[in-house]
């Protein structure tokens, strides 16, 4: 009986682990296949549907960046380069290619190193996508259900424990899954950053257009989203200058 429960939980949790690791398949080989033919334009749409699909990959924000960066579009090369960066801090390829991309900026993209320990807490947490978390934490929680009733219904003492303790097991693993998918959403809450557009930007010291310049930015700088108020975003440079710009002057990450 045990045995059985332990099946049937891999047999429903495999196949649904692989599809949120993995892009729609199909979509994501005929982009690919574009992009090697140089149809950078044309991969680009089918990268785009799947991403309107609400699929989130690092692996297809990372190709979205490569295709713009060979049409020339540096900021959108960047905006990208960095959501898949998000998704996957630690990839050293995402890394090299948003020192590439900064490198044609006016304005280089500066980023302060942050303590070991936390790098590798959020390595932990972004370890599994969220396709992944939405759908494997309900099926540990249906599972240990069915082990803990197998368990009240159980007639030998060794049954009893084997699905007790299987139960418990798969509770705790959907209460970690919960907590991870939390965790994530609270580190996408304060890593809010945005990449400039537009070609020269002057920053405000007020969400208005008639209120004081401080200093001008250029496309592709990446800032810190303080803020947000009725079409402005209150900005933070890394050298800790901070002021308004218009929504419509940079795109968030």
């Amino acid at each position: 009986m045990c045995k059985r429960i332990l099946f049937l939980f891999f047999a429903l949790a495999l196949p649904i682990i692989l599809w949120g690791w993995e892009p729609p398949q199909k979509l994501f080989e005929n982009a690919t296949q574009l992009y090697k033919k140089n149809r950078y334009k044309e991969a680009l749409n089918i990268y785009e549907q799947i991403v309107m699909d609400n699929y989130r990959s690092a692996e297809v924000f990372y190709n979205m960046g490569n295709a713009y960066y060979k049409l020339g579009d540096i900021p959108s090369s960047l905006l990208y380069y960095e959501k898949a960066h998000k998704l996957n801090p630690w990839d050293e390829d995402i890394e090299l290619n948003i020192q590439l991309a900064n490198s044609k900026l006016t304005s280089k993209n500066e980023s302060a190193p942050s303590f070991f320990l936390t790098n590798w807490w959020y390595r932990f947490i972004l370890m599994f996508s969220e396709n992944t978390l939405s759908v494997f934490s309900p099926i540990c929680w249906i599972a240990a259900s069915i082990s803990l009733i197998i368990y009240l219904v159980a007639q030998s003492v060794s049954q009893k424990k084997t699905t007790f303790y299987i139960g418990m097991f798969l509770f705790v693993f959907g209460a970690l899954s919960i907590y991870i998918t939390k965790k994530q959403f609270d580190y996408t809450d304060v890593h809010q950053h945005a990449i400039v557009f537009n070609s020269s930007v002057n920053v405000k010291s007020e969400p208005a257009n008639t209120s004081k310049n401080l200093f001008i930015i250029h496309a592709g700088l990446k800032v810190a989203v303080l803020q947000k108020e009725q079409g402005w975003f209150k900005i933070k440079l890394p050298n800790g200058n901070q002021g308004w710009i218009s929504t419509n002057d940079a795109k968030e990450i």
